[in-house]
């Protein structure tokens, strides 16, 4: 899958998907389209999670913390691959504090996370949040993009939390040298999924 973060800089949201002169029907039919087009990115975001969540656990069990760092480095990307490649669309994690740089927000993602940053109230509360639009690129392009939010759980904190051992912050000294996720608590933001597909008209 082609990365189609990169030509979305320019771009600017489209209101709505059908003019306002259009038949009912056919913005009813549109909207309809929209929606699953939407369900069809939440179950992308929830098949990763899912993967993700198992694969990790499976690393933390198999062995000490500071070993399952590099374990979650290259797995995550290959799940995050192949689960778009399944879906036809991309999708990645990513942060205002990541501990990948090449996992940085774009503008977009960045304002969407600061959103989510600021209805950030709790657990229950971010695992809701959700946000899609519609993008037009300066190359005539529609894209549909998707964020969900990812709430910070107690199973992160040996990773990312304020009491990060001291071998696993040497691992994620060695892995990560740009690291910024470090010190967060239960309930915070982590970061979000992000999904983009190309619409075809």
């Amino acid at each position: 899958m082609t990365r189609l973060r990169g030509i979305v800089a320019a771009s600017v949201a489209v209101a709505c998907l059908a003019a306002m002169s259009a038949p009912a029907y056919a913005q009813k039919e549109k909207k309809a389209e929209l929606q699953l087009r939407v369900q069809k990115m939440r179950d992308v975001v929830q098949t990763l999670s899912d993967r993700l969540r198992t694969e990790l656990s499976a690393a933390l069990k198999s062995g000490p913390v500071a070993s399952a760092i590099d374990a979650c480095r290259t797995l995550s990307p290959d799940l995050a691959a192949n689960v778009a490649d399944e879906a036809g669309v991309e999708v990645l994690r990513t942060s205002l504090k990541p501990r990948n740089p090449d996992n940085a927000p774009d503008e977009w993602e960045e304002k969407i996370l600061q959103l989510f940053q600021s209805k950030a109230t709790s657990p229950a509360e971010i695992a809701k949040l959700e946000h899609y639009e519609i993008i037009q690129t300066a190359e005539g392009d529609r894209l549909l993009r998707y964020m969900k939010a990812i709430p910070v759980a107690e199973s992160c904190l040996a990773c990312h939390g304020t009491d990060v051992k001291l071998d696993v912050k040497a691992e994620i000294a060695r892995l990560y040298p740009e690291d910024k996720a470090l010190g967060y608590k239960v309930g915070d933001l982590r970061g979000a999924f992000s999904v983009i597909q190309v619409i075809q008209d």
